[in-house]
């Protein structure tokens, strides 16, 4: 399994790059938000990978940090998503706005993603919700695939329709600390992922209070 490259980028393409990584050129699918993150050609590039292996094809997809990684894992394990509609949706709402739409239960916004309907979008919602806390709470722990001082760095897009939470190491602390009180890891994750919506710049103590209120019974 190649779970990572690094080396100089070749050529980019519409949907693809190529990676020289000591003489040897690989050829990397990635989301169009990973694509804009990346260097230009002749400079140095680190990417996560994760191999695709089918009876006729190899495939290498490349990604920014493990979360988004992790997060193309999960969104092909459901039925009727291939690897070109989990970039489709990574490109559009990136790792974040991924575990917020899911958490959150917004199948609408899922849909923004080329080529995804609400039915697609509504499976995808149902079939990870329990599993977006998990992979948000990886967010305050994982660096983003560049980590040497010759590599380039990549840089996360934000979705333009709305602001970037740029709060992912408190979103993550946030969430642990409302499952350690109790909460249920979904009912938290989406109390939270609403917070941090929110409140894009809070820190943890800021994100924990604002998810207590919505957590709190109405009435």
């Amino acid at each position: 399994m190649i779970g990572r490259l690094r080396g100089r980028l070749e050529y980019r393409s519409t949907d693809h790059v190529l990676i020289d990584v000591q003489g040897v050129g690989y050829i990397v699918y990635c989301s169009e938000r990973t694509l804009a993150g990346l260097p230009g050609p002749g400079q140095a590039v680190s990417v996560f990978t994760d191999l695709l292996v089918r009876e006729d094809l190899l495939q290498l997809f490349g990604f920014a940090t493990l979360v988004e990684k992790e997060w193309h894992r999960l969104l092909m394990s459901v039925q009727g998503v291939g690897a070109k509609a989990s970039l489709a949706i990574l490109g559009a709402l990136g790792p974040d706005g991924v575990g917020r739409a899911i958490a959150l239960g917004d199948w609408n916004t899922v849909t923004a993603a080329k080529g995804i309907g609400p039915k697609t979008a509504q499976r995808i919602v149902l079939d990870l919700k329990d599993k977006a806390p998990g992979v948000m709470a990886m967010g305050g722990t994982l660096t983003e695939a560049t980590d040497g001082p010759g590599d380039a760095v990549i840089e996360p897009v934000a979705t333009p329709a709305r602001k970037a939470p740029r709060n992912t190491s408190a979103q993550a602390d946030a969430l642990s600390a409302l499952s350690n009180l109790g909460y249920v890891a979904g009912d938290a994750a989406a109390a939270v992922a609403e917070a941090a919506g929110a409140l894009p710049d809070a820190e943890e103590a800021e994100l924990i209070r604002a998810a207590l209120r919505l957590l709190a019974p109405k009435g």
